[in-house]
């Protein structure tokens, strides 16, 4: 198995290229678009570059996950320190503001969340790393075959050893849900910890999974950076290392079909009437839009359609305003994230994650202003439903989005309206527009259930990466699902090298 064929240049499939690359391996990816990155892209519109969805990056602490890759790729990361990873702004106009420094970061949440407060801190926390030290020596959840299975008892045992502690604890925190942790609490840290699991675990306390839950609070613990020039040069980044190491990146090259026989991938065609051969496909997109591409007899057919269940019917997008901003309203020293949580149910306004450039970054945007996007969780179906019968009615709930979008933003950037430059809404049709995913759907499958979590092995010598499988969105986590694919894929092909630095 020496010829790999990646479709999608987003984090995951980028990832797992450069890696195989680096072992030698023959490794194409293929990338509709012009640019790398994918959701963690960053695009170029009047003079400004707005990172696409994906603003926030973490793992680049001492022993972080994309420290080490960045170590074995022979990357320097063009990322600098966050002292805050953000500012939350509360429905009572109370400010929390998560600081990277564990200490401030404990003064903070006593002072925001009381003394009881800790009790559900020192949990996650604990829990955390505990969690991360096992996803960083690279626990194959979920378990698909008996290799997995091996290395997953292998890490268990290990774990055990070291915290024996846990083990009771975590076995009930597995089947149940974060809200649980929170009983007795107070409503304000339960406001905060939803507002952070929405963006993090695509659901609130009452339903995500205690476990991963734990895992995705603590984001901010795990090397919180600004990217300079947007957050798409991690992409560039990759992109670079796969061609040092040997490999090949073709930009506008979609791909139309993967041709399978006998449960065999032979061929990759493209838009441009190309073909690629290949004895492995990575899929750096949902199952369900992988499975499109597959052209196979029926039996082999049948078995990867009865892995791919629809999209859901709740399933979130993303609304998004990009917009150019006069930087004289922007204190200095500010936090470059803010959250905004302005009332209860989240989401379609309700709640928007705010992001902007880093001053004097005139990569992003020209001197004197900055590049700022919002955006806010919505459902998908409303949105498809009045584009297809109603585009008077579909404009019109763009404007109305814009403008509640807007009025939240205002709360962390008083005077935003006056200050603006430059103004591009985004919706879930614009999402699938650029970036081919069916529907706009973005942010991956709610994190509710961790026996539903979906692993990587996708058919016979067929694979998937991004954030439709464990363990979901973000940068990192897509980079640690990479790391996977590749690790799994060397060891098919009998190839003992690693894929990730050692600590």
């Amino acid at each position: 198995m020496n010829r790999i064929i990646v479709i999608g240049g987003g984090i995951g499939g980028l990832t797992t290229a450069a890696l195989l690359a680096k072992a030698g391996l023959d490794v194409t990816v293929l990338e509709a678009h012009i640019y790398p990155g994918g959701c963690a892209g960053t695009f170029f519109h009047q003079g400004y570059r707005f990172d696409a969805g994906a603003t926030l990056a973490a793992g680049f602490d001492a022993n972080g996950g994309m420290t080490r890759l960045g170590e074995l790729l022979g990357i320097a990361w063009p990322v600098e320190p966050a002292e805050t990873a953000m500012a939350v702004h509360l429905p009572d106009g109370a400010v929390v503001t998560r600081w990277t420094d564990p200490e401030r970061w404990q003064a903070e949440r006593r002072a925001a969340f009381g003394d009881a407060g800790e009790t559900f801190w020192r949990w996650q926390e604990r829990t955390a790393d505990l969690l991360w030290r096992a996803a960083l020596d690279g626990i194959p959840w979920p378990p698909q075959g008996l290799a997995d299975l091996q290395r997953l008892a292998a890490t268990g045992l290990d774990i055990a050893g070291r915290d024996p502690w846990r083990l009771p604890g975590i076995a009930l925190d597995a089947v149940r849900p974060a809200a649980a942790r929170l009983v007795g609490l107070s409503a304000q840290l339960r406001r905060y910890v939803d507002g952070q699991l929405l963006i993090s675990a695509q659901v609130t306390a009452d339903r995500a999974n205690a476990l991963y839950a734990a895992a995705a609070l603590d984001m901010p613990r795990r090397g919180v950076v600004h990217v300079r020039g947007g957050i798409g040069k991690l992409a560039e980044a990759l992109v670079t290392a796969v061609r040092r190491h040997g490999g090949e990146v073709l930009f506008r090259q979609r791909a139309t079909r993967v041709c399978v026989r006998d449960g065999q991938p032979m061929v990759v065609e493209t838009n441009k009437d190309a073909g690629f051969e290949a004895d492995a496909v990575i899929f750096n997109l949902p199952p369900w839009d992988a499975t499109a591409l597959i052209d196979a007899g029926r039996t082999a057919e049948a078995a990867i359609t009865s892995r791919t269940s629809p999209l859901p019917a709740d399933a979130w997008g993303a609304f998004v305003v990009y917009a150019g901003v006069d930087e004289g309203i922007i204190a200095a020293g500010a936090p470059l994230h803010h959250q905004v949580l302005v009332r209860e149910p989240l989401g379609e306004g309700n709640s928007v994650f705010l992001s902007l450039s880093l001053p004097g970054d005139v990569l992003r945007a020209p001197t004197g202003c900055r590049a700022l996007t919002i955006s806010t969780h919505t459902r998908l179906g409303s949105w498809w439903t009045l584009f297809a019968s109603d585009r008077p009615a579909y404009e019109a709930r763009k404007a109305e989005y814009t403008d509640r979008t807007l009025t939240a933003a205002e709360i962390a950037l008083p005077g935003l309206r006056g200050a603006l430059k430059l103004l591009l809404p985004g919706t879930p049709v614009t999402f699938q527009r650029f970036t081919h995913r069916s529907r706009g759907w973005v942010g991956g499958f709610p994190q509710t259930s961790l026996f539903q979590a979906r692993g990587p092995r996708f058919g016979p010598h067929l694979w998937l990466v991004g954030d439709s499988i464990f363990p979901g969105q973000s940068v990192l986590a897509t980079a640690l699902g990479g790391m996977r694919v590749a690790r799994a894929i060397l060891a098919t092909a009998g190839r003992r090298v690693a894929v990730v630095a050692p600590a």
